[in-house]
């Protein structure tokens, strides 16, 4: 693989950084791993044995919550298998979600197996063809920079496909209780817990 691919711990602390009023979902394993390595939050909602949902439940959180901006952090093995939801995303088009695909070209939870993306498919390209207000591939800081403002700005619905390399980083492991995470979200958003 090319040696200027990115290391997907520091990219996803980059666009965590200043986070105010965020509200980040994760996909299953790595994404999730980083984003609690970034620090935890309330408004973050680790997602588990949920694979291919996390840009559905981004959708749904992005439609309820209009005035918050939403972030989905997962990797190409996880957005491959939720593909179909790219187009149901677009076609609800909500400005305040982006899609960060953390793309490794392999299936990092499963052993490292060769994903569609390591053998061609351009997930950026994807979002594109169904029309994402805009959707883009990654491969600098500071286009990871850049990205964390367009998070921010609610003004248009973005996916970032954003390739890194194959590092192994230490699991740093959120809460798998779904009850609690579930309620900790929902009270940091003021809602009632049920």
């Amino acid at each position: 693989m090319n040696a200027a691919l990115l290391n997907r711990r520091e990219v996803v602390a980059e666009l965590l950084k200043e986070r105010g009023d965020l509200i980040v979902v994760t996909g299953l394993g790595s994404p999730s791993y980083d984003v609690m390595a970034a620090g935890d939050h309330d408004r973050n909602y680790y997602l588990w044995a949920a694979m291919g949902s996390a840009a559905t439940v981004g959708l749904g959180l992005a439609m309820s919550r209009p005035q918050d901006p939403v972030l989905v952090v997962t990797g190409d093995g996880e957005m491959l298998m939720g593909l179909g939801a790219l187009a149901t995303i677009a076609v609800q088009a909500p400005k305040n979600l982006t899609i960060a695909v953390l793309d490794n070209g392999r299936y990092g939870e499963t052993g490292m197996q060769q994903s569609h993306a390591g053998l061609g498919i351009e997930l950026d390209r994807v979002a594109k063809s169904v029309n994402f207000d805009w959707a883009t591939r990654l491969t600098s800081f500071q286009e990871v920079r850049d990205l964390r403002g367009r998070v921010h700005a609610g003004n248009a619905l973005n996916f970032a496909n954003i390739k890194i390399d194959l590092a192994k980083e230490e699991r740093v492991l959120p809460s798998r209780d779904g009850v609690h995470i579930k309620n900790r979200l929902r009270q940091a958003l003021g809602q009632q817990i049920v």
